[in-house]
C-alpha cells in the first residue's frame, strides 16, 4: 500500500511579510464558506483515490493556520479522517506564527489532534523582525516555543531566515544559539530569498534594501550547517536540520518522490505520475469548487525523463539517491552516462558514494544548485 501525505492550504492571515510569496489573504471573509468548500474538495477526491493508499502525513500550512479557531482544524482533520485512510500514528503538522496563539489556544490545538507546529520565528533580533515586518518580537518568540513545550508538544520545530541585509555571523550565530538553547527538534533555516511579486523585491529593484552578496550567504550557510551538526542536528535537506528521529514525515513525502494530495487555494498535487494545482483566488476556487468539486487551474502529466529529473533533484537536495530504488524505476543508464561527471564531483569532494548512495557533502549542499545543473 502506497504511503502518501496531504496537505491544506489555510489563505487566511493578519498581516502579509515583506517577503512572503505565498498565497494569502488578509481578511476573515469567507471563512466558513472555506471551510465548506474545502470539505467538497476532500470528498470529490476521496472518490478518485478510494483505499488505495494510507496518508501518513498531514500538513496545515498558508497563510497562517493558527488563526483559526482549534475547533476548525478538528473539523478537517476528522474529516480527512472519515473520508481516507490515515494512520493511527500520522504526523499532523500545523504551521503557527508567533502572536497569533496563547497556551489555552496550544493546548485546543493539541487535544484538536495536531502533534507538531512549525513556528515562524524568522528571528530572534528585534531588529531583524521589525526590517522583515513581523508581528512579533524577540520575547514573543521564546515564550511560543516555551509554552508549546509546556503543554505537551514534543515534536517543535522552528523557522529561521539568514542572509538578511546587514547580518553579521555574530548576530546569526546568536540566533541558532538560541534555537539550541530552546530543546526544539527540528530546525528549519532559510536564506533570503526575492521572490518576484513582493515587497522586498520592490525594494530592492529601487535600491531601497541591499541584498549580501553569495558569497557571504555562503559562508553564513556552511557555519549553520557546522554549528547544528554540532549541536546534535542531522542535516537531511538543503535548508532542514533535525534531531534524530524527529524529520518531517511531510518534507520526506514531496524529497522522496512520493505521492501527495493538497487541498485549498494555490495548492499542489502530486498523483499517480499526474501533477495539478488549484486557483489562487479564494472566491475563484470556492466558485470552482461549487461547481465542479474540484478547483483545479491547469495539470501535467509526468513523462520518464520529468520523472527521472525531479527524483535526481529532490534525492539530492535531501539525503541523497538511493540507489537501488533508483535503477528499479529507472534503470542503470542514467548512472553510466554520468559516470565521469560523478566520479569529477566525488574527487571535489562535493558529493560522497558507495554502492548504495550518493549524497552532497556539507560543500555539495553550498554548490547544489550548481551541481544539479550540471548533472541535470
Amino acid at each position: 500500500m502506497k504511503d502518501s501525505a496531504i496537505y491544506i492550504h489555510i489563505p487566511f492571515c493578519d498581516h502579509k511579510c515583506i517577503y512572503c510569496d505565498f498565497y494569502s489573504i488578509i481578511t476573515s471573509d469567507n471563512i466558513n464558506r472555506f471551510l465548506s468548500s474545502l470539505k467538497k474538495e476532500i470528498l470529490h477526491y476521496s472518490k478518485n483515490y478510494p483505499d488505495e493508499r494510507i496518508y501518513s502525513s498531514i500538513y496545515f500550512g498558508g497563510g497562517t493556520p493558527s488563526l483559526m479557531e482549534p475547533g476548525y482544524l478538528k473539523e478537517i482533520i476528522s474529516y480527512l479522517k472519515n473520508n481516507y485512510r490515515i494512520s493511527e500514528d500520522a504526523e499532523i503538522t500545523m504551521e503557527t506564527n508567533p502572536g497569533t496563539v496563547d497556551k489555552e489556544k496550544l493546548r485546543l490545538f493539541r487535544k484538536s489532534g495536531i502533534n507538531r507546529i512549525s513556528i515562524g520565528i524568522q528571528s530572534f533580533d528585534n531588529d531583524d523582525l521589525t526590517f522583515l515586518t513581523r508581528i512579533h518580537d524577540k520575547d514573543t518568540a521564546i515564550q511560543t516555543v516555551l509554552l508549546a513545550n509546556e503543554i505537551g508538544f514534543e515534536n517543535i520545530s522552528i523557522d529561521l531566515i539568514f542572509n538578511l541585509p546587514g547580518q553579521t555571523k555574530e548576530k546569526w550565530e546568536m540566533n541558532l544559539h538560541k534555537a539550541v538553547e530552546l530543546h526544539v527538534k527540528h530546525i528549519s533555516a532559510y536564506s533570503l530569498i526575492l521572490e518576484r511579486g513582493t515587497i522586498l523585491n520592490k525594494m530592492v529593484l529601487d535600491d531601497k534594501v541591499a541584498i549580501q552578496d553569495d558569497d557571504y550567504d555562503a559562508e553564513l550557510y556552511e557555519l549553520t550547517i557546522d554549528f547544528l551538526e554540532t549541536n546534535g542536528f542531522a542535516q537531511y535537506e538543503v535548508s532542514n536540520f533535525a534531531k534524530p528521529g524527529y524529520e518531517c514525515r511531510h518534507n520526506n513525502a514531496y524529497w522522496r518522490y512520493r505521492d501527495y494530495l493538497s487541498f485549498g487555494p494555490s495548492s499542489h498535487s502530486f498523483m499517480n505520475g499526474r501533477r495539478w494545482w488549484n486557483f489562487s483566488s479564494l472566491k475563484h476556487y470556492i466558485s470552482e469548487i461549487e461547481k465542479n468539486g474540484n478547483a483545479v487551474a491547469n495539470y501535467e502529466n509526468i513523462s520518464n525523463e520529468m520523472a527521472l529529473n525531479e527524483y535526481i533533484m529532490l534525492a539530492l537536495r535531501s539525503k541523497g539517491l538511493d540507489l537501488h530504488d533508483f535503477e528499479q524505476k529507472f534503470g542503470s543508464s542514467w548512472i553510466l552516462q554520468k559516470k565521469d561527471l560523478l566520479t569529477k564531483l566525488l574527487e571535489q569532494k562535493l558529493i560522497s558514494a558507495n554502492n548504495k548512495f550518493i549524497s552532497l557533502t556539507p560543500e555539495g549542499y553550498a554548490l547544489c544548485d550548481e551541481i544539479l545543473s550540471k548533472i541535470l
